[in-house]
C-alpha cells in the first residue's frame, strides 16, 4: 500500500528548539540525519528499526522522500512540515 507523499512528509519535524533545527522524526531526537547515514553505511531497515523502537517503517520512506526532494531542489512547504 503506497503512502502519499504528503502523508509520509507530516512525520517529518523541523522544531528550532530541538536537534538545531535539524529535520527529524516525528519530534524526537532522531534526525534525518541519522537515519540516512544509517542506510548510506549500509544499515538495514530492520536493523534501523531494531536500533530504534518506536520507529516505523513509514518513518524509514519519509526520510527518503525528504531526501530526493532536498537533493531535487525543491522546496519542501514548511507547511507540510510540523515547524515550531
Amino acid at each position: 500500500m503506497a503512502r502519499s507523499a504528503k502523508t509520509l512528509l507530516k512525520r517529518i519535524t523541523v522544531n528550532p528548539e530541538r536537534m538545531g533545527g535539524k529535520p527529524s522524526l516525528r519530534d524526537w531526537r532522531i534526525s534525518v540525519e541519522q537515519i540516512l547515514t544509517w542506510l548510506a553505511n549500509g544499515a538495514s531497515r530492520e536493523q534501523i528499526l531494531d536500533e530504534y523502537p518506536k520507529l516505523k517503517p513509514a518513518d524509514i520512506d519519509a526520510c527518503l522522500l525528504y531526501a530526493a526532494l532536498v537533493v531535487d531542489h525543491a522546496k519542501v512547504p514548511a507547511k507540510e512540515l510540523d515547524v515550531a
